[in-house]
């Protein structure tokens, strides 16, 4: 384990203690709360995992590599970007999800893109937006959240 990975359970240890002296029934009663939390949530976990598994099964890393890693870089960021904004997937999944991408060779830029997409751009939810907020507001959000995830994808790839 590296340091950070130490120092966060270190961390986590130290505040569950201080927790525990301060008053031992609320730390109780939430872990209890947290355990039954995870337990509903361990089936939407393993669906994740199913989930990307097949995904990265049906497509081949090569190819994910070849899409996202060695093709045509702007054209690859932004097709990535446009699958993003296009794409109703809670970030939940999409997180380990662009983390595979990115471990089988997918570059970066392209994988931040979609990703950022993802989360701030909803061509999906749109009419909802529009009608709950009217239509100059959503089209001005999404474009400008479009413009702003390119821009987040480029610095990834600038900074890492």
């Amino acid at each position: 384990m590296d340091i950070f990975t130490v120092s966060l359970w270190v961390l986590t240890f130290t505040a569950l203690f201080l927790s525990l002296v301060k008053n031992k029934e609320k730390t109780v009663s939430s872990m209890k709360m947290a355990r039954s939390m995870m337990g509903s949530m361990i089936g939407d976990i393993f669906g994740i995992l199913l989930l990307i598994g097949l995904l990265l099964t049906f497509i081949p890393p090569e190819n994910i590599k070849n899409i996202l890693g060695q093709s045509n870089y702007i054209a690859s960021t932004i097709v990535s970007a446009i699958v993003g904004s296009i794409t109703l997937i809670p970030a939940f999944v999409a997180f380990p999800l662009v983390g595979s991408f990115v471990d089988v060779g997918a570059s970066i830029v392209p994988s931040v893109a979609f990703l950022t997409t993802l989360t701030m751009v909803g061509v999906v939810t749109f009419p909802l937006e529009k009608r709950e907020f009217g239509l100059k507001f959503a089209l001005t959000r999404n474009s400008m959240s479009f413009a702003f995830a390119i821009i987040i994808a480029l610095l990834m790839g600038v900074l890492i």
